[in-house]
């Protein structure tokens, strides 16, 4: 079954870098905070990765004006969309599907980094 997990090795190390910044900052920081941490998390592994990618948006071979932005684009091939919520939702996998598509990737993650605080 293992073989047929795209992009393994990259995909395990992004989600190693997902769960440093959520250890760290632990504390339902707002969704920026998170990327900034993965950010410096990318950097320091050597990840090669583009931040808030512009997607593009083709209709009939014109560019529309509406652009999505997808948090980050890992090695040119994987889609990672970051978010700091309580439950992901079906909209979440659409916008996370949407990117996929708008940019030609073949994997996506999507990673819910939010914890709820005790009371």
């Amino acid at each position: 079954m293992d073989e047929k997990i795209i992009y393994k090795e990259e995909a395990y190390l992004i989600i190693g870098c997902c769960m440093e910044a959520h250890k760290i900052l632990e504390k339902g920081f707002s969704e920026i905070v998170y990327k900034d941490a993965l950010q410096l998390e990318f950097i320091s592994h050597n990840i090669s990765f583009e931040r808030e990618k512009e997607c593009d948006i083709n209709y009939k071979e014109q560019l529309l004006p509406h652009k999505y932005y997808a948090d980050f684009v890992v090695g040119n091939k994987i889609i990672l969309e970051v978010k700091s919520i309580e439950v992901l939702t079906d909209a979440h996998i659409k916008q996370t599907l949407n990117y996929l598509a708008a940019l030609k990737c073949k994997l996506g993650l999507l990673v819910k980094l939010w914890k709820l605080l005790p009371h």
